[in-house]
Order: structure tokens, then C-alpha cells, then sequence
């Protein structure tokens, strides 16, 4: 299927590692332009070699969670990408792993404004590009446990819940202009996991078994976590023109361990 990517220009932040790199990797395979974002130098410039250094290529260190940052990389995009943008994914984020008990009030307050303005304000420093588009998309990026808490992230599953609402509104609010759909995220195999592995109790256990154990605590139907490019994928196909009818969606990426409808 050919997914009309071709000298499209995406954005994508989180682009230095995980999901966003492979993101940024499918991308520039299939045509598009890419501007990525970190808040690490190092790892941006590690991203930068990996994704071939192009002309194709736009990486700035950027944290975006700093209002003026984020405007100033949508100001290098627009000068980069001839001021329009067609396709912003939101991706900077990961998990705190915490229950009611044990999250003070500044850690609540930590993974909130992660969670939210990590979407916000690339969104409102990238909308005026973005209009400018013939096929506007956004997709953001958030975990299954927006629909699925979990407990022991009990913190992240509420900011995950709002994080999910919004773009849900933003969907209808944007509309007909730019359409705003979603990925739900299971385990997926990342640098948190990797950290996880290597402070694991057992160091005689292997990282193929470690994760194999992993997926059957977690009761991935699939036996296995998911890797960077199958969400990535994902990605990429709901912010190109191919899905120019899906609006206000929700797609799964996990293995098939939701147990809602």
C-alpha cells in the first residue's frame, strides 16, 4: 500500500531512541522529510548516524516540556520544511512505576505535566504549520493503561486516562482541518525494559528468557513484547493520508493483552 508519504514532512519528538527512532527510520524510508527532537545531545547525535545524517533529516535538542523550546524547534522546522508541517508525532514520556501510597504530591505533579504539556505544546507551537498542510495528521502516543490501570503505576494510569481524553476532544475540536487519532501502547521493548533486564535478580538468566518470563507474567496472548517498528508502523499509518478517514481512534499495540471491548 503506498501510504502517500513522499516529501511529507513529519515531526516527530522523543525521535532520538525507541519507538521514536524507528518512527523516524519508517519515515524517511518511505519518502518523507524528518524532523526529530531530544532533550540529549549525545543520543540525538547517535540518532542522527543511525538515521543516515541526510538532507532529509532535521535534528534539534529540544525538551519539550520548555515552552520557548518547543516553539523555537517548530521555528527551525518551518524554516527547514518550508513552512508546513504534515504530520507531528507526540511521543516523550515513559513510566512511573509508584502506588497512592508512595507518590508525593510533587511526583503527582511531575507526571502530569509530563504526561499533558509533553503533548500540549508541541501541538500548540506546531498547529499553525500543520494548518498549513493538504493532510494534516497528529498522532499521539499513550499506553494501554489510559483504558487499563495498573496499581502498581497508578500515577501514570491517571495522567495516561487524561492524556487520552484530550486528544480525544482535540479530535473533534480540530475537525475537519487536522485530524488527531492515537496509539495505545502494551509492553513494548524500550530502554526502560533494557534497564529493567539489567537490574534483574538473576544475572544468570538470559535476556531472551528474562523477556520470555516477562510476556508470561504479563499474559501477553502473543508470548512476546512488541518491538519498536511494529508500533511504529502503527504510527505511521494513522498520520498518513492513507487513513485520511480514521478521526478520534484508538489503536491498540499490545500483543493482545487488553481485556476491555
Amino acid at each position: 500500500m503506498d501510504l502517500a508519504l513522499k516529501n511529507r514532512i513529519a515531526v516527530v519528538t522523543g525521535g532520538s531512541s525507541g519507538i521514536g527512532l524507528a518512527t523516524a527510520r519508517l519515515l524517511l524510508a518511505d519518502g518523507a522529510r524528518v524532523a526529530i527532537c531530544g532533550r540529549d545531545e549525545a543520543r540525538l547525535s547517535t540518532a542522527k548516524s543511525q538515521l543516515g545524517n541526510s538532507d532529509k533529516l532535521l535534528a534539534v535538542r529540544c525538551d519539550v516540556l520548555d515552552a520557548a523550546a518547543v516553539k523555537d524547534f517548530a521555528d527551525k522546522v518551518a524554516a527547514w520544511g518550508s513552512g508546513h508541517v504534515d504530520l507531528l508525532v507526540n511521543n516523550a514520556g515513559q513510566g512511573r512505576v509508584s502506588t497512592f501510597g508512595d507518590t508525593s504530591d510533587q511526583q503527582w505533579r511531575d507526571e502530569l505535566e509530563l504526561k499533558f504539556f509533553s503533548q500540549i505544546l508541541p501541538i500548540r507551537a506546531f498547529r499553525p504549520l500543520l494548518e498549513k498542510s493538504d493532510a494534516p495528521a497528529i498522532v499521539g502516543v499513550n499506553s494501554l493503561l489510559s483504558v487499563q490501570p495498573e496499581p502498581h503505576m497508578l500515577c501514570t494510569s491517571a495522567a495516561r486516562a487524561g492524556v487520552q481524553n484530550l486528544l480525544k476532544s482535540l479530535a473533534t475540536e480540530f475537525a475537519p482541518r487536522i485530524r488527531v487519532n492515537t496509539v495505545l501502547l502494551g509492553l513494548v521493548d524500550s530502554g526502560q525494559w533494557q534497564r529493567r533486564f539489567e537490574a534483574r535478580t538473576d544475572k544468570s538468566q538470559s535476556r531472551d528468557d528474562w523477556f520470555a518470563s516477562l510476556a508470561f507474567q504479563k499474559h501477553i496472548p502473543l508470548g512476546r513484547l512488541g518491538q519498536p517498528e511494529e508500533a511504529a508502523k502503527a504510527i505511521i499509518f494513522l498520520g498518513s493520508p492513507a487513513a485520511s478517514y480514521i478521526n478520534g481512534a484508538s489503536l491498540e499495540i499490545s500483543g493482545g493483552v487488553s481485556r476491555h471491548i
